[in-house]
């Protein structure tokens, strides 16, 4: 049997070379930021394409008759559409499926511009419906009348048919997948040609390991979640996996950048999340927080780090900063970050973030902010030290925080060292599955266990100046062995013997060659 890590190894490699393959027939006509967005919207057209002959071959079993028979007849195409778009949220017709489209490219009837329509007419199936603003713009980063794409139709439509032939080999969705396939795709064309991608993706992607343990938190002791909120939410991969923990009833999430937005909307649609189930914007979060007066009973997020913000003063007067008496610096938001999830957080929810370090000791305003949450709120719950370099883009260290609103007066706050535990990678390091599982076993235990992890009082932290950083807490501190400073001596001895030794016997070879001659 292979484990979940050896597969989505596997199922990484066999899409990886795909979307390589693919790079390489569009590489010679744009730039990858560009040829990414036409790659990830046909993934994405031909999930929706199979979802639609999913739900038709279900409603049609019993009238042993195919789609195209079936729209031909006008009240059973009226019936099937609105079947659809209240199951699904939109229509692919007949004519438009990935795999009517398939055949034509195979048959050499295609032209570009049937895709165009086929786009166009799965975002006007959703107009005036509830499923409306789930699918507006979804494909807009994706303009099939671009000249990069060839300067005639006829070479638009010989590239996009030899990228569709492609990407219609590639396993899907439905199948026994273990990988976030669009956010892997992404992650893996802005790793390939970061060059010209110009945007780091470990501020929108979170490592599959990383989600697990911030998952795992969140939904300790709870099957089911009245709703999930990631307030940068990036290709929402973050939110889904807690989705796999868990009975999420609706899924909430913010994301500034308009393509991962997109993208966000689309991956919740291709893991099956109903329309009804999900409600993603698009906007700054601290600037313009998009859920009012909302609490989330469990809160995620892997923030981009020590973000610029406005810090402006009228944030004294917002009620997720007001509190606190100080405002995160302009040059880093990570406490603005931290104090808007805690105040989205429910009564009985549990928040997990990741972050730099660097929030753990900073003083000045971050050391007031940090105190209050702890000293005033006592709502910090475990700090857990990552390894270096797990994140795609950058190398520093981060920890993941939890905070918990319901704790006792006389709760303790978990500290964990799990910095060298992990398996070195190419690129990037990588958790092992042990790994993982000894962390979140440590979390739910809550024990100290010598060099990895400690169990902290609020008088101890207090000692500490409300310092979190870990190495105060947990001992990592190895001893080394005395050193013999005779054998030290005696082996200096022997190595310079054995030098005069060599160089006698490299001179008389060099004497022999003519090449040293005797002063």
């Amino acid at each position: 049997m292979m484990t979940v890590t050896e597969k989505q190894r596997q199922q990484q490699a066999e899409l990886h070379k795909k979307l390589w393959s693919i790079a390489n027939d569009l590489r010679g006509n744009m730039d990858a930021s560009e040829f990414r967005n036409y790659i990830l919207g046909l993934i994405f057209y031909r999930f929706l394409s199979e979802k639609t002959e999913a739900e038709v071959d279900d409603m049609l079993r019993e009238d042993n008759i195919s789609y195209s028979e079936a729209w031909k007849d006008e009240e059973m195409q009226e019936a099937l559409k609105e079947e659809l778009t209240t199951r699904i949220g939109y229509v692919v017709e007949p004519r438009y499926l990935f795999s009517t489209m398939i055949r034509e490219i195979e048959a050499g009837d295609f032209d570009i511009e049937k895709l165009s329509e086929a786009i166009s007419a799965v975002e006007a199936s959703t107009l005036g419906e509830q499923s409306e603003d789930d699918f507006t713009h979804l494909f807009d980063d994706m303009d099939l009348t671009s000249s990069r794409l060839g300067n005639s139709v006829s070479a638009r439509t010989k590239l996009i048919s030899k990228v569709m032939l492609n990407l219609n080999t590639l396993p899907f969705v439905h199948s026994d997948i273990e990988i976030d396939m669009l956010g892997d795709a992404y992650e893996y064309m802005i790793g390939q040609f970061a060059a010209t991608a110009g945007k780091k993706a470990g501020e929108f992607y979170t490592p599959q390991q990383v989600s697990k343990i911030l998952a795992e938190i969140v939904t300790t002791g709870r099957d089911n979640l009245r709703n999930v909120y990631d307030p940068t939410c990036g290709s929402g991969s973050l939110l889904l996996r807690v989705g796999r923990n868990a009975n999420v009833r609706h899924y909430y999430g913010q994301e500034y950048n308009s393509t991962t937005y997109n993208l966000a909307r689309m991956n919740m649609l291709l893991h099956d999340v109903n329309y009804k189930a999900f409600s993603i914007e698009n906007g700054d979060t601290l600037e313009e927080p998009a859920f009012g007066d909302m609490k989330f009973e469990a809160v995620v997020a892997n923030p981009p780090y020590s973000a610029k913000w406005s810090g402006d003063a009228s944030f004294l007067e917002d009620d997720r900063f007001s509190d606190y008496g100080k405002l995160a610096p302009k040059s880093k938001a990570d406490f603005a970050f931290i104090q808007h999830m805690v105040h989205y957080l429910d009564d009985h929810g549990t928040m997990a973030v990741v972050l730099p370090h660097g929030v753990l000791f900073r003083g000045a305003a971050e050391g007031t902010i940090r105190k209050y949450l702890i000293e005033n709120k006592n709502y910090l719950d475990a700090v857990i030290g990552l390894p270096a370099n797990i994140f795609y883009g950058t190398s520093i260290p981060t920890c993941i925080l939890v905070f918990k609103k319901n704790r006792q007066a006389d709760d303790d706050v978990l500290f964990i060292d799990a910095s060298n535990a992990f398996e070195k990678g190419k690129n990037q390091n990588h958790l092992k599955d042990e790994d993982v599982e000894k962390i979140l076993e440590t979390y739910r235990n809550r024990e100290t266990i010598d060099k990895y992890s400690y169990v902290a009082t609020l008088g101890e932290i207090e000692e500490n100046d409300y310092n979190l950083n870990i190495p105060r807490y947990v001992d990592t501190f190895e001893e080394e062995e005395p050193v013999d400073l005779q054998q030290v001596q005696k082996d200096i001895k022997e190595i310079d013997a054995e030098i005069e030794t060599l160089e006698k016997e490299i001179n008389g070879y060099l004497k022999e060659l003519g090449v040293l001659y005797d002063e």
